[in-house]
């Protein structure tokens, strides 16, 4: 197994979290993310997907699809096609040394993209909440 370090990706709202275990890691996103009116809609285990599908080994890796309703609907009212980029992801996962890393996707990032200036200020809202619950870990 030769998983690379998560590292801090420019796309990415990301957080160590030493002396905590990959479990731990995963129910405090869970538990971060209602504060800030985000639901999880799907969760996917990366680690036992490719391992039943392709026989691959990987350290622990989850994606939570994390989505506010009332922010999504306003995005999808500004531009149907927006929904490509829905939900936002939340990824935890182990760096090789073994610590836990959350890391949510950054929607501003994400959202240059769409090339319209009119929803630049709803990207910063969901940034700035999913940054909270990255916080709050």
């Amino acid at each position: 197994m030769s998983d690379s370090s998560f590292g801090t990706p420019r796309y990415g709202i990301t957080r160590r979290l030493p002396g905590v275990t990959f479990e731990q890691a995963l129910a405090r996103a869970r538990e971060a993310l209602p504060a800030e009116g985000f639901g999880v809609l799907t969760e996917i285990d990366v680690q036992a997907t490719l391992k039943k599908k392709i026989g691959v080994e990987r350290a622990p890796y989850v994606i939570l699809g994390a989505c506010n309703p009332a922010l999504a609907n306003e995005a999808l009212g500004a531009e149907a096609a927006i929904g490509l980029l829905l939900p936002c992801n939340v990824v935890v996962a182990l760096d090789p040394d073994g610590t836990p890393v959350v890391s949510a996707v950054d929607p501003e990032v994400m959202f240059e993209v769409v090339g319209r200036d009119d929803v630049r200020p709803l990207a910063a809202e969901v940034r700035a909440r999913l940054a909270r619950v990255i916080e709050a870990l």
